[in-house]
């Protein structure tokens, strides 16, 4: 039996340049996002893209595998801010997903950078998104703050 299962659906209308959908979740978080194919490749005016989708998964993710990895040194964080940056690029003529470059900052008592980068490179094996994304290149820049 899975941990868990979510759902999302997307309502497209339209040809691909000129069309639109909403992506609405099962859990209610997600409410009629609206996506559109110049939301993905030029100016996003409002509306996402599945690389922003991709990004914000990915750096929820890293941030719950970190704290998860933190608590577990006796570490408890004041503040974590990860940002992702999901890139999609041609790849032999097809748009792929290429990369996932993680931004970590963070205010964690008790940790010097060295242990912190130690913990980061942790969660990283430990995050199933990053690991979903296994064969796009995932980059991590980790510093630790102060409070």
């Amino acid at each position: 039996m899975p941990i868990a299962e979510r759902t999302a659906e997307t309502i497209w209308t339209g040809a691909l340049a000129s069309g639109r959908g909403a992506i609405t979740g099962r859990s209610g978080a997600l409410d009629a996002l609206p996506v559109t194919w110049a939301a993905r490749t030029e100016q996003p005016g409002g509306h996402t893209s599945p690389e922003e989708l991709a990004a914000a998964a990915h750096s929820s993710c890293f941030s719950m595998a970190l704290a998860l990895r933190l608590g577990e040194h006796k570490l408890r964080p004041d503040r974590l801010a990860v940002e992702a940056t999901v890139t999609l690029d041609a790849v032999d003529g097809i748009p792929t997903i290429v990369s996932s470059a993680l931004q970590v900052r963070g205010v964690v008592p008790g940790v010097d950078d060295a242990g912190f980068r130690s913990i980061v490179d942790e969660a990283a094996e430990l995050c199933p998104v990053s690991r979903l994304f296994a064969g796009a290149k995932i980059t991590v820049d980790a510093a630790l703050e102060t409070a």
